[in-house]
C-alpha cells in the first residue's frame, strides 16, 4: 500500500523520496501516490467549491487546493497537494485546513488580509508588490487600478506558471481583468455589498434569517444587560454606527435608544415590580434597609430585606439639594414606605437598619411601633470610628502633619521631585508618581492641636500614609542627595531630620495599621452582610485587634481603648444581646455536653437588656410567659444534634475561608424544632435574620450624575427610578453586591505580568 506524505512546503516535499512499496494491480507505487493525491484534491475542491456557494466554512474563500508534479521523473505525476493562499501568494500543507487559516489568516501573518477580503478579492496571479510604484522620496504608492475578481468566479486551478509554482499542473490563467474603479480602493467595499446583494437574489434560498421569535428573544435578552447595568451601559451607545454594524452582522434589526427608554424599559419594571412584589407578599414579615442620607450623597435607596435571606430594592429617593434634608424627613419617607408595603397591617414590618441622619427618626419610630427595632448601620460605625482617632488622637494629628509636610517638599520642589523619581526607580522598578495629598486642604503645614486636621477622614490620610510608606527607602534616600543637600533652608533640615528618625516610621506605620485594621473589619461586613447577632462578637473582636495593635507599636496610651469604648456605646442597641442570646449559632458546650446560650459573654446591664429586647416585642400579655421559656433557654438549650447541625461550617470555594453552611438554619430552627417556645420563638425568629448594615447596592456613579444634571425633571426622574430597581433587584437575585466601576478599577490595578505591556502601551502612546 502506498504511503502519502505531506510536507510544509513543495521544496521538502521534492527532496523526499517516497518509501519503496509493492505494486498492486499492476500499478506502480508512484501511480498509487497519484490516485491518493488526486483523491484528496478532488476532496478539497468539492469542499471548496460548497464553501464558496455559501455552505461551508469562510476561508475556502482565500484558500486554493493545487496539485504539486513530481519533477524528478519523467511521468510528471502529482505527488502532493498543497493550499495556496490567494492573497498574498504563500503555500502551505493540505493536511489542516482549518488551522492554516487561523494562523495565516485570522492572526494577521497574511498582510493582504483584511475585512474587505472576505468578499472581493484584489488580483493573486501575481505578487501585490509587483504593483508598486514609489514617488520621488521612494515612499510606495498604492496604483490606481485594481484587479477585481468575485469570489463565485474564482477558478482554483489557474495558478500555475513561472518561479516556484511552475510544478502546479494546471492551464495557464487568463488575463487578468483590470477595473480602474472611480473611488479608488475605497470602492471595494461597496463593491463586495454589491455581489452579495445579486447572490442573494440568485440563490435567496441559501439566505438564513433568524425567525421572529429567536430575534424577539435576542432583543430581550440585550435590553436586559442594558437596563440591568444600570448606566454603566449608555443608551445612546445602542445607536453607535459599530454596533448598528454588529446588529446588522448577526441578523438583528436596528432598535432604537427611544425604543429602550420607554416601551421596552416600562415593560421590563412592570415585570420586576410584579415579582418583587410578589415575594414581599409571601413574607410573613420584613425589615427596611435605608442608604443614602450622608451629606454627600444625592440618592437614599430604600431595600426590604427577607426573612430567607433575600433583599429587594423598594424605591430611590432624589435628594435634590445636595443631600441637606429637614430634620423629619426621613420619618416621613420611612413611614410612607412602609405603609405602601403593609397597608393596614404595619406589624410585617419588625425593623428598620439606615445610616446616619440628622433627625431621630429610627427612636421616633421605635416609640410608635413597639414591636419594631431600629438600627444603626454598623458599617458607617466603623467608618466613625476612624474620624474619630482622626479627631482625637494626637498621633494622628502630628502624623497627618508631618506627612504632609514630606510631601508637599517632594512634590513642589523640582529638584527633590526628580530624586524622588530616580530612587524610585531604582529601588522598585517603577516610576514615581506625586505623593497623594487631599484636595481643597487648608491643614496648616505646622502647629499642632489644629482642629483643620480632620480633613484626613478615611481615604485621603490612608491614601497619604501609603504613598509615604511605599516609598519610604527612596525618601530616605533623596534626603541625602545633593539636590536636598544643596537646599539651605529651614523646611529641608526639618524634613531631612524627621525622616532620619526611625520613631517616625514607627508612628507612620502604627497609623496606617490602625487604619488599614478597621477598614478591612468594615469591608468584611460589607460583603458579609452583618446580622444582629453577630454585632457584639464583631466589637469584642475589634477590640482583641487593638489590643494586639498597641502592644506591637505601643504608641497609643490607653486613648485608642477610650475612643472604641465611646463609639461602641453610641453604636450599641440593646437588640445586640438578645439577638445574641437567641442566636442558636453562638451556643456554648458545657461541661454536661448541653448546648447553652452564652450569658457569661454579657455584661450585667447586657443581660438586663436581654429581658428589656424580649419583653418590649411581645404584648403585656405575653410578657411573663416570654421570659420563663427565656428562662427555660438559658438553662436546656438545644438539643446537641441541632446545635451541631446549625454551627455546622464549609470552606468557601471562592475566598477559601471557612462559613456557615446555611445561614438560614439559627431561624429555621426555632420555627421547626423549637416550636414549643410559643412567646420566645416568635421573638427569635424576628430578632435573628435583622441586617445591622444598609449595605448591598450600589448606583453607578454615571447615572447619579445623570439624575443630578436633570433637576427637577419628573421623567428623567421616572426612568432613573425604574432603571435603578431593574438593575438593583437583578444584583440582589445574583447575590451580587459589588459595583462595576470598583470591579473596573481593580481590573486595571492587577498586579500580573499585563502591568509591564499596559505601561509599555501608555508610554509608547505618549511618546507619538
Amino acid at each position: 500500500m502506498a504511503t502519502t506524505t505531506n510536507n510544509n512546503t513543495p521544496t521538502s516535499a521534492a527532496q523526499q523520496q517516497p518509501p519503496e512499496t509493492t505494486a498492486i494491480d499492476g500499478s506502480t507505487p508512484e501511480e498509487l501516490t497519484a490516485k491518493a493525491v488526486n483523491k484528496r484534491y478532488e476532496g478539497l475542491m468539492t469542499v471548496r467549491t460548497k464553501a464558496v456557494r455559501g455552505k461551508g466554512a469562510w476561508y475556502w474563500t482565500h484558500l486554493e487546493p493545487i496539485l504539486v508534479r513530481n519533477t524528478d521523473t519523467t511521468t510528471g505525476l502529482p505527488k502532493a497537494v498543497k493550499l495556496r493562499c490567494s492573497l498574498c501568494d504563500a503555500v502551505f500543507s493540505a493536511s489542516n485546513p482549518s488551522r492554516t487559516a487561523s494562523e495565516h489568516l485570522k492572526r494577521g501573518t497574511c498582510p493582504n488580509f483584511t475585512s474587505s477580503s472576505v468578499s472581493v478579492n484584489p488580483s493573486s496571479s501575481s505578487s501585490p508588490h509587483r504593483h508598486r510604484k514609489r514617488n520621488s522620496s521612494g515612499a510606495d504608492v498604492p496604483p490606481r487600478s485594481y484587479n477585481v475578481t468575485p469570489i463565485t468566479v474564482v477558478d482554483p486551478s489557474r495558478f500555475c506558471g513561472g518561479g516556484e509554482l511552475s510544478q502546479y499542473s494546471a492551464p495557464p490563467p487568463p488575463p487578468p481583468q483590470h477595473l480602474m474603479l472611480s473611488g479608488g480602493k475605497d470602492d471595494l467595499g461597496p463593491l463586495a455589498m454589491l455581489e452579495d446583494s445579486v447572490k442573494k437574489l440568485k440563490s435567496p434560498s441559501q439566505t438564513q434569517s433568524l425567525t421572529r421569535s429567536q430575534i424577539d428573544s435576542a432583543l430581550d435578552s440585550l435590553s436586559d444587560w442594558v437596563f440591568e447595568s444600570c448606566g454603566s451601559v449608555s443608551l445612546s451607545a445602542l445607536e453607535h454606527p459599530r454596533f448598528r454594524a454588529f446588529l446588522t452582522q448577526v441578523g438583528l434589526p436596528i432598535v432604537s435608544r427611544r425604543d429602550f427608554a420607554t416601551a421596552r424599559l416600562d415593560a421590563r419594571y412592570e415585570e420586576a415590580r410584579a415579582e418583587s412584589e410578589s415575594r414581599i407578599r409571601d413574607a410573613v414579615f420584613f425589615q427596611i434597609a435605608s442608604d443614602g442620607w450622608r451629606s454627600r450623597e444625592s440618592l437614599v435607596s430604600l431595600v426590604v430585606n427577607l426573612p430567607n435571606g433575600m433583599s429587594i430594592y423598594r424605591r430611590a429617593v432624589v435628594l435634590v439639594n445636595g443631600g441637606e434634608v429637614p430634620s423629619n424627613y426621613a420619618e416621613d419617607v420611612l413611614l410612607e414606605t412602609l405603609k405602601g408595603i403593609c397597608g393596614n397591617s404595619p406589624q410585617r414590618c419588625v425593623g428598620v437598619v439606615s445610616d446616619k441622619f440628622k433627625s431621630k427618626a429610627l427612636k421616633s419610630l421605635e416609640g410608635q411601633y413597639q414591636w419594631m427595632v431600629n438600627l444603626s448601620c454598623q458599617f458607617q460605625g466603623l467608618n466613625g470610628l476612624i474620624k474619630d482617632f482622626v479627631k482625637e488622637l494626637p498621633l494622628f494629628k502630628s502624623v497627618s502633619q508631618n506627612c504632609k509636610r514630606i510631601a508637599k517638599f517632594i512634590n513642589d520642589t523640582a529638584g527633590v521631585r526628580n530624586a524622588h523619581r530616580k530612587y524610585q526607580l531604582r529601588e522598585h522598578g517603577e516610576e514615581a508618581i506625586m505623593l497623594r495629598l487631599p484636595l481643597h486642604c487648608s491643614c496648616s503645614s505646622s502647629g499642632s492641636g489644629s482642629s483643620k486636621a480632620c480633613c484626613y477622614f478615611e481615604e485621603p490620610l490612608f491614601n497619604l500614609l501609603e504613598d509615604v510608606l511605599s516609598s519610604a527607602r527612596a525618601i530616605q534616600l533623596v534626603m541625602h542627595d545633593e539636590a536636598v543637600l544643596m537646599l539651605e533652608d529651614h523646611v529641608a533640615r526639618e524634613v531631612t531630620e524627621m525622616v532620619g528618625d526611625q520613631g517616625f516610621w514607627n508612628e507612620v506605620e502604627a497609623v496606617h495599621a490602625l487604619i488599614k485594621l478597621v477598614k478591612e473589619m468594615a469591608r468584611r461586613i460589607e460583603e458579609e452582610k452583618l446580622l444582629v447577632g453577630q454585632c457584639l462578637p464583631l466589637w469584642d473582636e475589634l477590640r482583641a485587634k487593638i489590643k494586639d495593635w498597641d502592644s506591637k507599636f505601643n504608641v497609643g496610651e490607653g486613648h485608642v481603648d477610650e475612643i472604641v469604648e465611646r463609639r461602641f456605646k453610641k453604636c450599641y442597641h440593646p437588640a445586640w444581646a438578645a439577638a445574641f442570646i437567641l442566636d442558636p449559632l453562638y451556643l456554648m458546650r458545657d461541661s454536661t455536653g448541653k448546648y447553652l446560650p452564652p450569658f457569661k459573654c454579657l455584661s450585667p446591664e447586657q443581660e438586663k437588656d436581654v429581658d428589656k429586647s424580649i419583653t418590649r416585642l411581645v404584648s403585656r400579655d405575653e410578657a411573663h410567659i416570654a421570659l420563663m421559656e427565656l428562662m427555660k433557654w438559658r438553662t436546656e438549650g438545644l438539643d446537641p444534634m441541632y446545635a451541631r447541625a446549625v454551627q455546622m461550617k464549609e470552606r468557601d470555594p471562592v475566598t477559601g475561608k471557612m462559613r456557615i453552611a446555611n445561614p438560614q438554619s439559627s431561624r429555621l430552627v426555632w420555627e421547626t424544632y423549637l416550636s414549643e417556645f410559643r412567646s420566645l420563638g416568635k421573638v427569635a425568629v424576628r430578632l435573628i435574620f435583622l441586617h445591622a448594615t444598609t449595605c448591598g447596592f450600589k448606583c453607578n456613579s454615571s447615572l447619579l450624575k445623570w439624575v443630578n444634571s436633570r433637576g427637577r425633571s419628573h421623567a428623567a426622574i421616572d426612568r432613573a427610578q425604574k432603571l435603578i430597581f431593574i438593575s438593583a433587584n437583578s444584583k440582589f437575585e445574583r447575590r451580587d453586591f459589588s459595583n462595576e466601576e470598583d470591579r473596573d478599577a481593580e481590573l486595571l490595578a492587577m498586579a500580573n505580568g499585563d502591568d509591564n505591556l499596559l505601561n509599555d502601551v501608555l508610554v509608547d502612546t505618549s511618546s507619538v
